[in-house]
């Protein structure tokens, strides 16, 4: 009896990391999402003497098709000879009605730690 309980708990535990993966997977990009345009009011600086890509934090105000503006914030790896500033307008992507959970929409992007 207890061999069967243990394996059922192994067997409960690998389809939960099998479901967290998977749903872990589908972050990248919102399936039917929303355009919108993100004005940028706050970047943390470059680090002094790096190269190559660094992780950024920006803030900024999101608006879209249904959003009239709200604050948002993300953290990214950015080349820093490409360094985002303040009143820059970037095209994000997002899902309908959940503006928090934006994605930058150039193809070279990628989340970073956090995000």
């Amino acid at each position: 009896m207890l061999e069967f309980g243990m394996l059922l708990i192994m067997i409960v535990a690998a389809v939960g990391i099998a479901m967290i993966y998977l749903r872990g997977r589908g972050k990248m990009r919102p399936a039917q999402g929303e355009t919108g345009t993100l004005y940028v009011t706050g970047v943390s600086p470059p680090p002094d003497g790096a190269v190559g890509e660094q992780y950024v934090t920006i803030t900024g105000n999101l608006t879209g098709p249904t959003e009239p503006g709200t604050v948002v914030y993300g953290r990214f790896a950015w080349d820093v000879n490409a360094w985002p500033s303040i009143g820059d307008l970037i095209t994000v992507v997002y899902p309908s009605g959940k503006p928090e959970r934006w994605q930058i929409a150039h193809p070279g992007a990628r989340p970073g730690l956090g995000s």
